[in-house]
This record gives C-alpha cells, sequence and structure tokens, in this order.
C-alpha cells in the first residue's frame, strides 16, 4: 500500500502476504456480476416444461442427467467466490420448497444483469440495495393478497394439481398423472408432521415406470443371506418384530488374545461356551415370541438354520435407514442385547411379506400401526433415467407438503411474474428520482422467466410477452404462457398451480443474493500457504555422529 504524506514523500507500508491477489471498484463488482450470469447460463435452458436435460460427468465418470437446478449446480463444483452465492440460494431453495430452483436462480442473474449498465455508469451500490429491497417488500405486500386459498373439501383433487404442475418440467412429465396420485398418496399416508424420511424410495432396474408401485408401510431389498434361509416363512399375519444391533453368529478370537490349554477337554469346554453363549442368546430371542427378526450386524449359518426349525423369518445386515424407519413406523425399539425382550420393545405390523420384484427380492412391512409410513418401489431401465425420476418426485413431494402446510396457490407460467411486473412498473411511474429507474429494472427483471420459458420451447417470446402485457393491463391477473398452444392463456383455469411459497420464497432469495453480490466491492485472495520443509539430514563428511 502507497500513502502519500502531506510533505509530499510517499511512504509504502506492506499490509498483506506477498502473493495476495486483490481486486476492488467497478472492475470487481462487474466481474462478480458476469460470473453470476455464467452461472445462470448452465441452468437456462432447464425451466419448464419443454426444458432440455444436462448430462454431467463427475471426475470418476459417473454421469448423471437432470434438469434439477439444484442438482446441476451441486455437480458442476463452482470456485468463484461470488457465483457459489448463487449456488447456495439454489441449495435452500431446494431445501425449504422443493421445487423452483432453477427459477431463483435466473431471477437472481436477471436482477443483476439489469442493474448492470447503472454499476458501470458509476451509480452507488447502496442505492440499488435501498430500490432492490423496496422493490421486493412491494411484490411480498401484493402476493400476499392475490394468493387463493385451497378449498379443503376438494384438497386432494388440489394436491395433485400441485404435483403435476411440478412434474410437467420433468423427465416423467409423460408419466405426470399417475405419479402425481401417487406423490399425493404417499403424503396423505404420513401423520401430522409430514416427515420427509418417513418415504422410503428404492430403485429396481427392469420393467416400465408404470409398474413403478406405493407400498402403504416399509419395504427394503433382501439382505445377504446363509443356508437355511429358504426354509424360513415368507409370509406372517400380525407377526411381532424384534429389532436387533446384535451380532449372531460365532465370533473369531481376537488376534490379540492368548488361551494356553493344557487338555482337550479345556479346549472343549471354551468351544462349548462360545456355542452356549450363541445358543442362549437365540433361546432368549425365540421365547420372546418374535416371529421376524432384523439385525443391524450379521445373523450367521448357524443362527438363520436355529430360525428356520422354529418357523421363524430372520434378515441381517440391515441397513442402519431402513431399521430405524422399520421402527418407527412397527413400534418397538432397536435394542443392544437379547435379554430385555419384552412385549413392548418388539414392533408389530399386519402383514410381513417377501415379495419378487424385478430380479430382486424385496420384504414388505404392511398395515403398521405405530408411525404411518410409506416407499416407493421405482422401476425403469437406465440407472440415470431412475436417478432422475427419484429427484423429481423427491421435488413433487416437498410441493405436496408445502402446499398442505401453507394451503395457498398461485398459477404458474409465468403469470405471477407478469402480475408482479405490471405493478412494479406502474409504481415506479409515481416515484421521483433513481429508485424509479431500478425498481422498472427489477420489474422487467421478473419478465425473465416467462421470456424463457417462451425461449425453451421456440416460441416468439417478444411476441408473447407483448400479449401477456396487454392482457395484465386490461386486468387478466392469472395469464401466463400457454406451452401447448404457443399462446397465452388463464393459467388458474389451466390448472397450472404452484404453492405461493415457492415463488415467494424463490423471489426473496433471488433479491437478497443480488443485493449480497452488489454489496460487495473488493475480494482479497490470500496466497495458499507454503510452509518450507526443514532440510532432510544426512550423513556426510564432517557431521558427527548421529546421536
Amino acid at each position: 500500500m502507497v500513502i502519500q504524506l502531506g510533505t509530499g514523500e510517499l511512504m509504502i507500508f506492506i499490509l498483506l502476504k506477498e502473493g495476495t491477489d486483490s481486486s476492488q471498484g467497478i472492475p470487481q463488482l462487474v466481474s462478480n456480476i458476469s460470473a453470476c450470469q455464467v452461472i445462470a447460463e448452465a441452468v437456462r435452458t432447464t425451466l419448464g416444461p419443454r426444458g432440455m436435460d444436462k448430462l454431467i460427468v463427475d471426475g470418476r465418470g459417473k454421469a448423471t442427467i437432470s434438469n434439477d437446478g439444484a442438482t446441476i449446480l451441486k455437480l458442476l463444483d463452482v470456485v468463484h467466490p461470488a457465483a457459489k452465492t448463487l449456488v447456495d440460494i439454489a441449495k435452500s431453495q431446494d431445501a425449504e420448497v422443493g421445487d423452483g430452483t432453477t427459477s431463483v436462480t435466473l431471477l437472481a442473474a436477471e436482477f443483476l444483469k439489469q442493474v448492470k449498465p447503472y454499476v458501470e455508469e458509476g451509480l452507488h451500490p447502496q442505492i440499488i440495495i435501498r430500490a432492490f429491497r423496496t422493490a421486493t417488500q412491494l411484490v411480498w405486500a401484493v402476493l400476499i393478497n392475490l394468493i387463493l386459498p385451497l378449498c379443503p373439501r376438494e384438497q386432494r383433487k388440489l394436491l395433485e394439481k400441485c404435483a403435476m404442475t411440478a412434474l410437467s418440467s420433468k423427465l416423467i412429465s409423460q408419466q405426470k398423472a399417475f405419479f402425481a396420485k401417487m406423490v399425493v398418496d404417499a403424503v396423505m399416508m404420513l401423520d401430522d408432521l409430514l416427515q420427509l424420511k418417513m418415504i422410503g424410495i428404492k430403485k429396481v432396474q427392469g420393467g416400465a415406470l408404470e409398474d413403478s408401485q406405493l407400498v402403504a408401510g416399509v419395504a427394503f431389498k433382501k439382505t445377504f443371506s446363509y443356508a437355511g434361509f429358504e426354509m424360513q416363512p415368507k409370509k406372517y399375519h400380525n407377526p411381532k418384530i424384534a429389532l436387533l444391533n446384535v451380532e449372531l453368529e460365532l465370533k473369531a478370537e481376537k488376534d490379540n488374545a492368548e488361551i494356553r490349554v493344557h487338555t482337550v477337554e479345556d479346549y472343549q469346554a471354551i468351544v462349548d461356551a462360545e456355542w452356549n453363549i450363541l445358543y442362549d442368546k437365540l433361546e432368549k430371542i425365540h421365547h420372546s415370541g418374535a416371529k421376524v427378526v432384523l439385525s443391524k450386524l450379521p445373523i450367521g449359518d448357524v443362527a438363520t438354520q436355529y430360525f428356520a426349525d422354529r418357523d421363524m423369518f430372520c434378515a441381517g445386515r440391515v441397513p442402519e435407514e431402513d431399521l430405524k424407519r422399520t421402527m418407527m413406523a412397527c413400534g418397538g425399539s432397536i435394542q443392544t442385547s437379547v435379554n430385555a425382550l419384552s412385549a413392548d420393545v418388539l414392533g408389530r405390523c399386519q402383514v410381513f411379506e417377501e415379495t419378487q420384484i424385478g430380479g430382486e427380492r424385496y420384504n414388505f412391512f404392511t398395515g403398521c400401526p405405530k408411525a404411518k409410513t410409506c416407499t416407493f418401489i421405482l422401476r425403469g431401465g437406465a440407472e440415470q433415467f431412475m436417478e432422475e425420476t427419484e429427484r423429481s418426485l423427491h421435488d413433487a413431494i416437498m410441493i405436496v407438503r408445502r402446499a398442505i402446510k401453507n394451503d395457498s396457490v398461485v398459477a404458474g407460467g409465468g403469470a405471477i411474474e407478469m402480475e408482479l411486473s405490471k405493478y412494479l412498473r406502474d409504481y415506479s411511474r409515481t416515484i421521483p428520482g433513481k429508485q424509479q429507474l431500478l425498481i422498472g429494472a427489477y420489474a422487467k427483471a421478473l419478465e425473465i422467466i416467462p421470456r424463457q420459458l417462451c425461449d425453451n420451447a421456440g416460441f416468439d417470446a417478444t411476441n408473447i410477452l407483448n400479449k401477456l402485457r396487454a392482457r395484465h393491463a386490461q386486468g387478466g391477473t392469472w395469464y401466463g404462457v400457454d406451452i401447448n398452444n404457443e399462446d397465452i392463456a388463464d393459467n388458474f383455469e389451466a390448472f397450472v398451480w404452484e404453492p405461493a411459497m415457492v415463488r415467494i420464497n424463490a423471489l426473496t432469495a433471488a433479491s437478497e443474493a443480488a443485493c449480497l453480490i452488489v454489496s460487495v466491492d473488493e475480494t482479497i485472495k490470500n496466497p495458499r500457504s507454503t510452509v518450507d520443509a526443514p532440510p532432510a539430514a544426512g550423513r556426510g563428511r564432517g557431521r558427527g555422529r548421529p546421536h
């Protein structure tokens, strides 16, 4: 840093470590805005029902096909510090409401694009931030008045419409009616907390998408089994279920253990003691009345045969997630010992059954009394396709949960953005000064959603946006892009609905991100610390004998 003193003398101070990269001022701000626009370009074409998919290959060669904004941005591994902000808001949108991840990224980038000329002309960032915060508060107030509450009598039908809107932009849009019904069924099975972890999703390769099914209970893949497993019954009615974290097999001696025996009888006593410990555990499980035994740890061949002889079913090495879901659904608790297997720690269900699905065998627990849970079993060809189906269902489930918790909806397809844009444009004409220009820029940025929907569908965006502006000026509040007929339509009448929370969250997060990026005027990058390693000591002439 160079400082000029009053005497005209120049003083040089070194404040930062050598190699530190520092950039500031308007060029730095413009650079950050440009980086955010590059991020938006990566997901721009994935928006809407006619959006394209992205094929992303990671460092290990694993391919992912997706058009979910949050998934794409996570896989891109962005390193630019300002651009990471857009990745973060996409992740937060995904966690909070599940859908609208591409919209929030596009809106934030478009807000920045519209204010870029003002930044280059030297307008102070704080004026921009103040205008954006004012615009966001106005938008919030208008949205609260526009949202429409769901009718409790027709709640199920309305939730299906919301799920179909969420699925219409996904890879499985052709089967959206089939999956929307399943998603609403799944969420309706849950208790009042609507816990996402109570919905399991399992993927089985083979078959068609329509072969997918929803199980009203817990289902998980058959685990590794030993000889004797096939002799066990595969179906029970009203069984008691023991959930264990106990190893039921003969344990190998520890590596560092040493036992010295002098007679064969002593050795035989040690072997018998091991067997007796195992049989003692098995007898306690049998006497507890449990018919189905699940353990997180291995169940060996001796135990498998023992249970088969007594008409009991067992499964070892059950994944912890599935074991916990079974516990939450069937009741009982996971035991780390078999000494206290009383009736209150055993789970129950109406029917337990092992069923063949494609090339896999699955264990089904249905009619679970304790907590309400369900499991999707997805079928399909390619592994990437099934993974994208799982992500699509996750988005739809989140939307339905959000619609139940916040029972209000708005019309999608760019309708709500056009109405808010019209309101802000009219408001900006009533105020003087720079705020007028900036709120007008905010209003113009909102049009990116209908414009991009048109571009992705191959429509003439300018023509359709002109029609939309004219219709909204005449009072057509819910008019948006009609993808099927290359025109505009009342999207509320066309049942293109989404929870109001999706739009509120997207606009708030995008505006906050834009304000955050505009408020940064300097970036300082510290160099990587390179600590010089001490020179290796070696023996040579003149060095004494090492101590």
